[in-house]
């Protein structure tokens, strides 16, 4: 009868081989705390995709020239911020990071490419709408004129991140669903010649409703984040208004915080 192959080795190889460990035993940083901080920054680097297998804990050990309890204790840190699972029979698995966004004037899509998370989008809404209040108040057009609305999915390696609503002044750019798909909102208004300069901003959070919910894949009042910008051009026009619906399970802000002299 042949030997059973040992698959988790193998399983081991692709994921772990692209990256080069540099664990310093002279630091007084522990080690299991290296380990899982370079892990963790793989991960959301795209470095190591969600469905990665890492293996078990003996097969880390040995390639890492580690202690088992010390391999265990960076991969337990992992496992409680959700981003890796232990699979009986399989080992370690990779399943998702967690979006960390720069608070500035960004796409999302532009800072998920830039991080390596494979951004890809659904356009779930493109059509001429008449202006709310609101919306005509972000935009300074006069209320039930019309304006365009956009509804987008936004993904990360092929899971829901970002539900993103936003209006823009009607004959500002020609948005076709197709490239909308391929690129960013902000990438599309650069190449049109509209030089983005500055935005207004506010962050919250809030519970999911249904249908957020279930377009998000969360559960029915899972915590959301909430974003809403208007954002202006270099003569000081608004020319995007967006309401934006963040998992957050899977997304954060990373503010930098100077102190004032």
């Amino acid at each position: 009868m042949a030997k059973p192959r040992d698959t988790s080795r193998a399983a081991t190889a692709p994921a772990l081989d692209c990256l080069d460990f540099a664990l310093d035993r002279g630091s007084p940083v522990p080690l299991y705390y290296q380990l899982a901080r370079q892990l963790e920054e793989a991960i959301e680097h795209g470095k190591l995709a969600p469905g990665n297998l890492l293996g078990n804990e003996i097969d880390l050990s040995i390639r890492l020239g580690l202690s088992r309890p010390t391999v265990r204790q960076a991969i337990q840190t992992l496992v409680e911020k959700g981003l890796l699972v232990r699979r009986r029979g399989v080992g370690t698995q990779v399943v998702h990071s967690q979006v960390k966004r720069p608070l500035e004037l960004s796409s999302l899509y532009d800072d998920l490419e830039a991080a390596g998370q494979g951004p890809a989008t659904r356009v779930v809404r493109n059509e001429t709408v008449l202006a709310s209040a609101d919306v005509a108040a972000a935009l300074a057009v006069p209320e039930g004129s019309e304006v365009t609305a956009l509804g987008r999915l936004r993904l990360t390696h092929g899971q829901p991140v970002a539900l993103l609503c936003n209006y823009l002044p009607t004959g500002l750019l020609h948005l076709d669903s197709d490239r909308l798909e391929a690129t960013g909102l902000y990438r599309m208004l650069r190449t049109a010649g509209i030089t983005l300069h500055s935005a207004r901003q506010t962050i919250s959070a809030r519970s999911a409703t249904a249908d957020e919910a279930a377009r998000l894949d969360e559960q029915a009042g899972a915590a959301v984040l909430t974003m809403q910008r208007t954002a202006y051009d270099d003569t000081g026009r608004p020319v995007e208004y967006g309401t934006h619906i963040y998992r957050a399970s899977r997304y954060a802000f990373d503010f930098r915080l100077l102190v004032r002299p």
